[in-house]
């Protein structure tokens, strides 16, 4: 008797030991499963196309869409997405949500405003870029002009100018004619514009007789000619800075973007279309 008790002791403790080593067994390929499962989750991510959207200055259009071509062949799984328009009206569409990963604006004090909302860190934000003011008339027509006084000249009925609060050139602009004494007496005259490629477009088609926009701006039109350059002492200095928005949900990519911008590559396009690079 005693020996079949110890025989089905025997039998029962190694069914346990069975049980117990397979459900070890259950446990450790339900891991094994799980770890796959999400390895092949992160590769697949790894493996899709990453879009970054840009917000920036609509003068910076032409230079980095040329940038694009070449950033999106190097780097076949990012695909930049712009946002262009004046730096005033981006950086309150940055405040209020809008989805962007960088910002790149045509004034200081619009990346300034975002890192002092905490938008943008401090140290992801440098001034890259810098640009002139000038002055545009019709490359057909026979406007004479030398500098800012001619603007008060009859002939010159319409003059256009972006939107001061918003659009930065227009700002600077502002600030060249008041250190002039030109503003109010010029006020009758003004046509307001949302950015630097509307005011470019008033000019082209004879919508205004002269407008105020950046060197960059008037170098991509052959309908337009410079008629004079503001004096750099009148106005702030015109400078871009670059700088990663905090939101983004693609901080490694927005980073290396970040990077790749201040590249001598990137700056060699910027500097064709007419920008100079800050020291």
């Amino acid at each position: 008797m005693l020996k079949k008790i110890r025989v089905s002791t025997i039998v029962v403790v190694a069914a346990a030991l069975m049980l117990a080593l397979a459900g070890c067994g259950a446990g450790s390929d339900g891991n094994n499963s799980s770890q796959a499962s999400s390895t092949n989750e992160q590769a697949q991510k790894d493996g899709e196309t990453v879009e970054l959207i840009i917000s920036a200055a609509a003068s910076m259009t032409d230079a980095l869409k040329e940038i694009q071509q070449a950033y999106e062949t190097i780097t076949p799984h990012i695909k930049l997405n712009f946002n262009f328009g004046a730096s005033g009206a981006l950086q309150q569409q940055i405040e209020q949500g809008a989805p962007a990963d960088l910002f790149l604006s045509a004034a200081a004090k619009n990346m300034q405003a975002l890192v002092d909302e905490q938008l943008i860190d401090a140290s992801q934000q440098k001034a890259v870029l810098g640009n002139e003011v000038v002055a545009v008339v019709s490359a057909d027509g026979q406007l004479s002009m030398e500098g800012t006084a001619d603007l008060s000249k009859p002939e010159v009925k319409k003059i256009a100018i972006g939107i001061p609060e918003s659009v930065p050139a227009g700002g600077y602009a502002k600030e060249a004619l008041t250190s002039t004494k030109l503003w109010d007496a010029l006020q009758d005259k003004m046509v307001q514009g949302k950015d630097v490629r509307q005011i470019l477009q008033y000019v082209e088609t004879g919508n205004a007789d002269v407008g105020f926009v950046y060197k960059t701006d008037a170098l991509t039109s052959d309908k337009v000619r410079i008629a004079f350059t503001f004096d750099p002492q009148t106005y702030t200095p015109v400078e871009y800075p670059i700088g990663i928005v905090k939101a983004t949900k693609h901080s490694r990519e927005a980073e290396e973007l970040y990077q790749y911008l201040q590249t001598k590559e990137a700056l060699d396009v910027f500097v064709k279309h007419g920008f100079s690079v800050l020291d």
